[in-house]
């Protein structure tokens, strides 16, 4: 196998674990949501509403692939709704400031 074959997919590595098996459920249960929903004892909009959230983490992951990981972490915080976005532009606002204090 070529290290080609072997490399994690950004995507996949920007993923927590909790939702890299939200995602392995979903394809074992076919792609139904309301499979999905039984299987986790929820209901069909919070199951909606957490696969919204993990397509927006995706997005997010998708336009910023060329970004440094630390920036695609954060903005991936923010899409999914974990931080609230005033404390991700914080972050990143500091980040930048750092890296720039960093080349100098």
């Amino acid at each position: 196998m070529g290290s080609r074959e072997s490399e994690v997919p950004t995507w996949v590595s920007d993923l927590p674990p909790e939702d890299l098996e939200f995602v392995r459920r979903f394809v074992l249960q076919s792609g139904s949501l309301k499979a999905l929903a039984e299987l986790y004892r929820i209901s069909y909009p919070t199951i909606r509403q957490r696969l919204d959230r993990l397509i927006a983490r995706l997005q997010t992951s998708e336009k910023l692939a060329d970004t440094d990981p630390l920036t695609r972490r954060i903005r991936g915080f923010v899409a999914d709704g974990s931080i609230d976005p005033a404390v991700g532009k914080a972050l990143l606002n500091t980040y930048a400031q750092l890296k720039a204090e960093g080349a100098q």
